[in-house]
């Protein structure tokens, strides 16, 4: 199926796939961004909004971190990774040497997504349907992970480059107090973009037909 040529009745099927294709992770990003301010507000804007989640329970937040402010994410992760090293969870010459220069990539991009879920608004949903109580957590997580995918495409149909980072929980408790968030939140993940700076690293698959079956064709 893979080298089979493939017609499909909609050309926009197509343009979403090769955005799929193209995306890569970027870790060299420039402090710059091909595209407005405004561009990447509607990006995320849009995916707040449109992104579906179980029984409409709407339970991701995101926080949009540009310049400055997306320079203080890192600076609270260098910080706690620093913590870290003074209390002899992490060696020294690890950090210095590996973490702190990956940390500093991050804070060279130009802004950060952050992904939060609000576990305390599925309350009344478990209540009336205790059944499937222990699910909407999962399903909050997976409706953000649908979030993280739809703004990096998007980012990077605009010419930006990301990564995705998972720094929590070392960093929640200073996020939230920086910018005053509601203690509802849950960080999940941030996302680091800028204009980027190298190509990626070569994409290697595993063998498709270890993942992929097709019955009744």
């Amino acid at each position: 199926m893979g080298s089979t040529t493939v017609e499909f009745t909609n050309p926009a099927t197509s343009s979403l796939l090769e955005i799929v294709k193209a995306r890569r992770t970027y870790y060299d990003l420039k402090g710059e961004s091909p595209v407005s301010d405004d561009v990447i507000e509607r990006i995320v804007h849009d995916s707040v909004l449109h992104v579906p989640s179980s029984f409409n329970t709407q339970t991701s937040r995101m926080v949009l971190l540009l310049k400055e402010e997306h320079k203080k994410v890192w600076d609270i992760a260098i910080a706690a990774m620093e913590d870290l090293v003074a209390a002899g969870h992490v060696p020294k010459e690890m950090y210095e040497n590996h973490t702190k220069p990956k940390l500093n990539k991050f804070k060279d991009a130009y802004g950060t997504v952050l992904f939060f879920v609000d576990f305390e608004s599925l309350a009344a949903i478990k209540e009336k349907f205790p059944t499937y109580a222990d699910k909407f957590d999962p399903f909050a997580v997976e409706s953000t992970a649908m979030s993280q995918y739809l703004v990096w495409l998007a980012l990077e149909a605009e010419g930006l480059g990301a990564n995705l980072q998972h720094y929590s929980p070392l960093v929640d408790e200073r996020i939230t107090k920086t910018w005053n968030l509601p203690a509802s939140w849950k960080l999940d993940a941030q996302l680091v973009f800028g204009t980027p700076n190298s190509e990626p690293q070569e994409k290697a698959f595993a063998p498709l037909e270890d993942r992929f079956k097709v019955f009744g064709k």
